[in-house]
């Protein structure tokens, strides 16, 4: 293989690489942020793990993470507001905010730990499109606001 081959073989790998990153970056929609963050929390996107820090964007598909004695807030692009306690695990599965098109859904999977929920404008314009699925059940929102805890399921000797 000549010089000028590999020369455009390499410069074109790296070009497709650069445009898969590109492309996921795009497909990484922005869904909210990080508002308070006390100890240590993370946001894991596309198995990227983040160390959460007021600012920090959170996407459809992110994982919210606490660790022990610490808490996370976040607030969506509707206003809706999270509140997470120690030892927290939830996932951003839905979010749809398109009022003008009557596109409203956020749905979220709470796998342990403890949530503070405040309902935003998906939840006051369409309450029926806010989800909150638990390991044992689905929580649809009705009202404005609600406390969830969902402990571990005990281990098995």
């Amino acid at each position: 293989m000549t010089h000028s081959i590999r020369q455009f073989l390499t410069a074109s790998a790296i070009l497709m690489l650069a445009s898969a990153a590109a492309l996921s970056q795009a497909h990484a929609e922005v869904v909210g942020s990080v508002k308070t963050v006390t100890g240590e929390a993370w946001v894991i996107t596309a198995q990227q793990r983040v160390k959460a820090q007021v600012g920090t964007p959170v996407n459809l598909g992110s994982q919210l993470k606490t660790a022990k004695a610490s808490s996370m807030g976040v607030t969506f692009k509707d206003n809706t507001l999270m509140s997470f306690g120690p030892d927290t695990e939830m996932t951003v599965d839905e979010f749809l905010f398109a009022p003008t098109q009557g596109q409203l859904k956020l749905g979220t999977r709470l796998d342990k730990g403890s949530l503070n929920y405040v309902s935003g404008l998906i939840a006051k314009l369409k309450p029926e499109a806010v989800t909150v699925k638990t390991p044992t059940g689905t929580i649809g929102v009705r009202g404005t606001q609600f406390l969830l805890n969902v402990d571990e399921p005990a281990k098995v000797n």
